[in-house]
């Protein structure tokens, strides 16, 4: 992705029946998207930044459906074109007469649509798609509990109601999800889609999107280095990031320092926080996850490109890193990248 495109301008439309969950975490999700990484890890990525925006009919801010206060960024009238739109889940009645007088809402969509923004929703957000006529003769997701209204209501639309992610439109510009929780998945979506898949695997890990159930460790990576003013050791840092396969990289680094062993080990964890040996294992960690989520390539052979030529030792070192197995740590990762 070209991380020197005009950002992706996404647009969140806030209606009275809207829920804050979904619409602020979005908003805090998406416009990570190009940056965090690069402040919480030092390593520099080429993602295409995202521009995001809350829009209603009026700038002024209102109490929700829940009786949070949402603060829009801009109206109708202030954006004429955008290249994303997302309507989050809807506080709804589950009987009678769902729509809520949304006439400058669906024109404001619909106008959207016929200029060539993809249009989105999450949760209950389906029904208003749906209301629009947007979803005619479509396959659509939104939360079980709606499946009743959507076969009342909109006999027309192909409900999913076993689907995440539904972005089975032909031309890929109308994406549903399926309940409150999932517009995690349509950011990671999103973001694979415009931004890149490496992107949408590293906000992932920032934001501990996905399956949780192992802990943080599967999400972790190494934090940014510390500012420090030795400057053997930095410069024994600088050495490391091209030869952590090396083998014996610690003995070569204290070669390198021109420092006593002692005062070298000593250097280093008060320079870096890490001893020598974590530093050095810590940077193979990382680009063998790099390597699981990029490639194919077996974890044997992995774990000889990063340094270790022993498998079993290898898989042992990524477990306690990472509290899971590299294939567990494969499949988790790649299974996330549409």
């Amino acid at each position: 992705m070209n991380a020197q495109a005009e950002p992706l301008r996404i647009s969140l439309l806030a209606l009275p029946q809207t829920t804050p969950a979904a619409v602020y975490g979005l908003f805090e999700v998406l416009s990570a998207v190009g940056s965090i990484w690069d402040r919480l890890t030092g390593q520099q990525t080429r993602a295409r930044r995202i521009s995001t925006e809350i829009v209603a009919g009026r700038k002024e801010a209102f109490t929700c459906a829940i009786g949070t206060p949402i603060q829009p960024h801009a109206t109708f009238a202030d954006t004429k074109s955008t290249d994303v739109v997302i309507v989050t889940d809807l506080a709804l009645p589950l009987d009678g007469d769902a729509a809520g007088g949304w006439t400058d809402e669906m024109a404001w969509v619909r106008a959207q649509l016929d200029a060539g923004a993809t249009i989105c929703s999450v949760c209950t957000g389906s029904i208003f798609l749906a209301e629009a006529g947007l979803l005619d003769g479509k396959d659509a997701a939104s939360h079980w509990i709606a499946a009743d209204i959507f076969r009342d209501r909109y006999p027309r639309v192909k409900f999913r109601p076993e689907r995440i992610v539904c972005d089975m439109d032909p031309e890929g510009r109308l994406i549903t999800t399926g309940g409150a929780s999932s517009w995690e998945d349509l950011a990671l979506h999103l973001i694979a889609r415009y931004s890149g898949k490496e992107e949408a695997a590293r906000i992932a890990k920032v934001f501990l999107l996905g399956d949780r159930s192992d802990g943080q460790l599967p999400f972790a990576a190494m934090a940014k280095p510390r500012r420090h003013e030795d400057a053997a050791i930095g410069n024994c840092q600088v050495w490391i990031a091209d030869n952590y396969a090396a083998a014996n990289p610690v003995t070569r680094m204290v070669a390198e320092s021109g420092l006593p062993e002692r005062t070298f080990k000593r250097r280093f964890k008060a320079a870096t926080g890490y001893t020598p040996v974590d530093y050095v294992q810590s940077l193979r960690i990382e680009e063998a996850k790099q390597m699981l989520e990029a490639t194919t390539e077996a974890t044997d052979a992995i774990a000889e490109t990063v340094g270790y030529e022993d498998p079993a030792f290898f898989r042992r070192l990524f477990r306690r890193h990472t509290g899971i197995t590299p294939a567990q740590y494969r499949q988790r990762f790649r299974m996330r990248r549409p």
